[in-house]
């Protein structure tokens, strides 16, 4: 695959010369007549070849019977025959100059088995012959700046396309449709829309590298139903973030793909959903979770993409012709992590000064009390202020019948570009919506979207971690499998994480060096979860009791796994803690290494309380993880609660998070439950590790 997939694309995916129709149908009334018509209508200027050996003509343009009759070459092929007749279809392709194979047929990978081995020799051969397939089951590309509508969406029936600056890349065909009709009718203009079907072998990803270099596109959005080639997007998404090209994306519910398999609490906890959500959120992708804001974002993600705070929660100043709408955004926005900040007095002072009297609420209500003038004026204070991060404009009936109150003060006020400013139209009005994107101004008609756009862009963008070496794998240990609690340990003392001192012992003789009280647990690599089996026991307070406590914890495991190995026990010193906590590492199916912070104790998978990142992470990201933690309020100086020692909190999760950097050895997944933070410290007490 190349480095940057955009150069082996090139004009024949987002922008061909020449395209060829293959099973063009001469019925208006079939799907496959579609593409042909959709360009002669939208007035494609490039040449046009219809492939179908039972015609010779199709809507006024010649038809050729197979591609090898056609009197020129051409970049890009759509093809509409049956799946089993499309393999034949690569080598003409080829031999006409075709770049890009679009494929519409299905009856591939999304039927079974034997689709799937048609669709991996589909992808051999086309690699073989030097072209690239979008699709299979791929509804196809539309380009509205050049006519070329390479689709058989219906959403292309409309009279009037209207070009634009966004271009679209979905993973579902019809989704696609829908969306670009529902951001049409808000007058929201496309470059291009690309549906990539099984994505078997042009992926997500090259298609944003492509959309970077294209000049008609300044925001690219994705609607995503799983991630595929993961390290492609990323290179993707950091070309786009380099151009300033923002990228937001719509990605449907929690995926389960490789959580059934997961050995560790982590990955209960924090499953695919999750680990997608830190991959969008280090890659700068603004991840929204309504539909609709997928589009309507688009105005803030333009002028205000760099937008970022330090606050621990966004101030958002909220100014207001109707009560009740604001309450129902101001509502959400503090579902979302968002405060509705108070005028300071002294802006309410300076306002006074201007002959605006306003109050210090977290709602600056001016549904009787200003004009135009004034909330004009109002405004471009507000946008000078430093109290507030965000301007939101809450539009009451006057949207719909007197736009000059509020919504023309809107286009017409002064912005810069440090600050944004949004609008929430409670009533239907479609005319002030249009007049506030035709300004550059996000206009939102649901206080729910409003907030899920404000929210996702003050997010914050985690730290690039620092360079460092690559962690050797320990020689003695085993390279594949699960560790035993014993020799994970020796790997996170390794890598730098202090580990609570152990003896590992026979069964059948447990004298030891260590004071009591101490811990003693089962070593076997087939009981990862000791505690379950009954095989551990807590605060022992002398040998007898240790030989005692021993002798129970074989019984259990006889009934819990009666096929255990068990290589010994593992006597530990008893620790203290102020809180505990669970560091989890996972090779994620879908983006990779991650590594988690979570809260601790039994209840830690029923009310999850955690922060994730991908691995691995610099000690700056760490203490961010810490913060977004709640429980680690309980040692940040919580109610004068003793403080505990989170620099050395944050020196173990980036140590921890170097499992991503094993050489010698693959991780797939590791955990320390629990870690212990104390006041001078932090130690991990239990600790699991699988390679693969």
């Amino acid at each position: 695959m190349p480095d940057h997939p955009s150069s082996s694309l090139g004009h024949a995916l987002l922008a061909p010369r020449a395209i060829a129709l293959v099973g063009a149908s001469g019925d208006a009334r079939k799907n496959t007549a579609r593409p042909l018509r959709f360009m002669r209508k939208h007035r494609y200027a490039g040449h046009i070849y219809p492939i179908n050996a039972g015609r010779s003509e199709i809507m006024g343009e010649q038809a050729y019977p197979s591609l090898a009759d056609l009197p020129g070459t051409v970049d890009h092929v759509f093809v509409m025959i049956p799946g089993e007749q499309v393999l034949p279809v690569l080598e003409q392709s080829a031999a006409a100059g075709a770049r890009v194979v679009t494929v519409y047929s299905d009856g591939f990978a999304e039927t079974g088995a034997e689709g799937l081995a048609r669709q991996q020799a589909l992808v051999a051969r086309a690699r073989e012959l030097g072209i690239r397939v979008l699709g299979p089951n791929s509804i196809g590309s539309a380009n509205l700046h050049t006519g070329g509508i390479i689709s058989v969406n219906a959403a292309f029936e409309a009279d009037d396309l209207v070009p634009g600056d966004i271009s679209m890349v979905s993973q579902s065909g019809s989704m696609m449709g829908s969306l670009l009709s529902r951001a049409a009718a808000r007058g929201f203009g496309f470059a291009s829309s690309i549906s990539v079907g099984n994505e078997s072998d042009i992926t997500v990803g090259e298609v944003v590298d492509a959309l970077v270099d294209d000049p008609h596109t300044r925001v690219i959005l994705l609607f995503l139903e799983t991630l595929r080639q993961a390290p492609v997007l990323a290179a993707a998404l950091e070309r786009a973030r380099q151009a300033g090209k923002p990228v937001v994306a719509y990605k449907l519910g929690r995926s389960e793909q490789g959580d059934a398999l997961s050995q560790s609490h982590t990955g209960a906890m924090a499953g695919n959903d999750a680990a997608v959500d830190a991959f969008f959120r280090a890659h700068g992708v603004l991840r929204v979770h309504h539909l609709e804001t997928l589009f309507e974002i688009v105005p803030l993600a333009l002028r205000y993409g760099a937008a970022r705070t330090e606050a621990p929660a966004p101030r958002v100043a909220v100014i207001t012709t109707t009560g009740g709408g604001a309450a129902t955004v101001v509502d959400n926005l503090g579902m979302r992590g968002m405060v509705a900040a108070a005028p300071p007095a002294a802006f309410v002072a300076h306002m006074a000064q201007r002959g605006l009297r306003i109050r210090e609420t977290p709602v600056i209500d001016l549904t009787l009390a200003a004009t135009p003038a004034q909330y004009k004026d109002l405004l471009e204070q507000l946008l000078q202020s430093d109290w507030c991060d965000a301007v939101l404009s809450v539009i009451g009936s006057s949207a719909q019948f007197h736009p000059d109150f509020a919504v023309n003060p809107l286009a017409q006020a002064e912005k810069p570009d440090g600050k944004p400013m949004a609008a929430f139209l409670a009533p239907e009005a479609p005319a002030s919506l249009s007049l506030l994107r035709q300004n550059g101004i996000a206009a939102f008609r649901t206080p729910e979207a409003c907030a899920d756009a404000l929210a996702v862009l003050f997010q914050r963008r985690p730290v690039p971690p620092p360079a460092g070496d690559a962690f050797q794998w320990p020689a003695t240990l085993p390279r594949h499998g699960a560790l035993t609690e014993h020799e994970a340990g020796q790997v996170f003392q390794a890598l730098g994480v202090p580990v609570a001192p152990a003896r590992l012992v026979p069964a059948d003789k447990v004298s030891h060096d260590l004071p009591y009280p101490v811990v003693a647990k089962i070593s076997s690599r087939d009981v990862p979860h000791k505690t379950d089996a009954g095989a551990v026991r807590v605060g022992i307070a002398d040998a007898r009791e240790l030989r005692s406590a021993v002798a129970d914890m074989l019984r259990n495991v006889q009934v819990h796994a009666p096929g255990a190995v068990i290589d010994g026990i593992l006597v530990q010193a008893m620790e203290d803690r102020l809180l505990e906590l669970i560091l989890g590492y996972r090779l994620d199916p879908l983006v990779g290494p991650t590594v988690v912070l979570g809260a601790g104790g039994i209840a830690a998978e029923l009310n999850p309380d955690f922060a994730i990142r991908l691995a691995p992470v610099g000690e700056q990201e760490a203490r961010a993880m810490i913060e977004e933690v709640r429980a680690t309020r309980l040692v940040r100086g919580y109610r004068g609660l003793p403080r505990g020692d989170c620099d050395a909190l944050a020196r173990a999760i980036a140590a921890f998070s170097r499992l991503a950097m094993v050489q010698g050895a693959t991780v797939a997944e590791a955990e320390i439950n629990p870690l212990f933070v104390r006041a001078d410290g932090v130690v991990a007490v239990d600790g699991l590790l699988h390679l693969e």
